[in-house]
């Protein structure tokens, strides 16, 4: 029973999987090969339609089905032309101590689960907390994702508001919260998610890409004299359709002024508290009440690795108030607990602390800080390309490594926006499944469009080159194909 479960434990039983991704990291270096995949789901399903073994295969023999039945139709975001969404191409140590952090297998509900690594994660919390420029009292833990960050933080943004609602819930009459119209879809999820609803949920216009601060403040105004009580004010440091930031300075005193909660989503913006050059994208997020922070994207660790952060650490504990007396032990009130359990949504947690303490001790914050701006600086000169051409035309200056663009070549005289629409929707596709490259595409001021992140180290200006020029040479096949 136990002979091929300690087969696989040693170096050697290991290894087809290991070099499953060494093989992997050589093969993306050069940008050779397809990005992604022009398979459908029907013929990738079809390869997988056997019952599993009852009796199992050599590891060897399991990494060569892989190889050969899956692998090759992933989406390679090691690979430096994959210019698409907003998931890393992660750091290279990350990788490996993701292997470490499944075989050790603590979990991070409590520290009696998790001796060793419950401190790294309430130390991770407590540097982030430093870095967005707070004191000794504030804290906060590690999630999956911005997602679950935004949530845990509204969750403490309603127990201030309304301290009965988990166990009464919020009423006929409940709060409002306010965010802008560019917000990421974690923010009104979240709202239906805690019985807040929907209709209470306020979006503010943005103008050029940002949260409109005087439409805020006629809002804030309005509700005021209205009575209307308001949970939380959201702002978003790097939205996802063009990373733009919200000014969180002037959004924090409008909030100090009224006395409401601010959440700032920063869950893609984030990095740029190790960025010299960028961290005044940032200024003003010290005045917030929690924030949401994704080292998983420019930070380029490996999915998952989240986080929640709040000035005052025990706000994240009183979301969550409640007895289990079989995991959690009740101390005083005005004690912090060093469970991170009481302050998560997830009770199986697993130790992803480790992977960005490993990444931060291998690569250290100057280096990452230069990644960060390596992939904002790619965006830039994307911008600078395209704007040197008459063919393309970008939708903004890019603020981080996001931008936004449409080809217009040969499209200038079409009346009907949507047939421009239509054919860059086109391009996007055929470019994608060439596997040439892959990009992303979005709604714009109410337009379809193009758009690139940047989150792959490898990539260089060369690679930026041959995504415009490639772009622009399949246009001009699908101009002689429509002609």
């Amino acid at each position: 029973l136990m002979a091929p479960l300690e087969a696989d434990t040693s170096l050697d039983g290991a290894a087809p999987l290991v070099s499953l991704i060494t093989d992997y990291f050589a093969r993306t270096r050069d940008g050779a090969g397809p990005v992604s995949t022009h398979c459908t789901v029907e013929e990738i399903t079809t390869r997988l339609s056997a019952q599993p073994s009852a009796t199992g295969a050599p590891l060897a023999d399991v990494a060569t089905r892989l190889a050969r039945d899956l692998l090759p139709d992933v989406n390679h975001l090691a690979h430096p032309m994959y210019m698409g969404h907003q998931v890393s191409a992660p750091l290279p140590a990350a990788v490996w101590t993701d292997a470490l952090i499944a075989a050790l297998n603590n979990g991070m509900a409590v520290r009696e689960m998790s001796p060793a690594f419950t401190p790294v994660e309430r130390a991770l919390a407590q540097w982030a907390c430093a870095l967005v420029g707070w004191g000794d009292g504030a804290g906060g833990t590690m999630t999956s994702g911005g997602t679950e960050a935004t949530f845990t933080a509204l969750l403490a943004a309603r127990a201030a508001a309304l301290p009965d609602a988990w166990r009464d819930g919020v009423g006929a009459d409940p709060p409002v919260v306010v965010y802008g119209a560019h917000a990421h879809y974690a923010v009104t999820r979240a709202i239906g998610q805690l019985g807040i609803g929907a209709r209470n949920g306020i979006a503010i216009p943005v103008r050029a890409h940002r949260m409109d601060v005087d439409h805020l403040d006629r809002a804030l105004a309005d509700l005021a004299a209205s009575g209307r009580r308001v949970m939380a004010v959201v702002a978003t440091a790097g939205c996802t359709p063009t990373g733009s930031f919200d000014d969180l300075g002037r959004i924090a005193a409008l909030c100090r002024a009224h006395g409401h909660w601010l959440h700032v989503d920063a869950a893609h913006g984030g990095g740029a508290l190790l960025s010299p050059t960028h961290r005044h994208r940032l200024a003003g997020i010290e005045h917030a009440r929690t924030v949401a922070w994704d080292p998983h994207k420019m930070l380029l660790l490996p999915l998952s690795a989240g986080m929640v952060l709040a000035r005052d650490e025990r706000d994240l504990d009183r979301a969550f108030a409640q007895s289990a007396p079989y995991l959690f032990r009740p101390g005083a009130a005005d004690t912090r607990s060093v469970d991170q359990g009481v302050r998560s949504f997830l009770c199986s947690r697993r130790a992803d602390a480790l992977k960005l303490w490993v990444a931060l001790e291998r690569y250290g914050t100057a280096r990452m800080g230069a990644l960060h701006d390596h992939l904002c600086d790619l965006a830039h000169l994307l911008h600078e390309r395209l704007t040197a051409r008459d063919d393309f035309e970008a939708l903004h200056a890019p603020e981080s490594n996001i931008l936004c663009f449409r080809y217009v070549g040969g499209l200038l005289a079409v009346q009907e926006p949507a047939l421009v629409d239509a054919f860059n929707d086109q391009l996007r596709e055929r470019w994608n499944a060439s596997g040439a490259g892959w990009i992303t595409a979005t709604n714009l001021d109410g337009r379809r469009v193009l758009r690139v992140t940047m989150m792959n180290p490898r990539t260089t200006s060369a690679h930026v080159d041959r995504l415009v020029d490639g772009l622009a040479a399949l246009a001009a096949v699908m101009h002689r194909e429509q002609a």
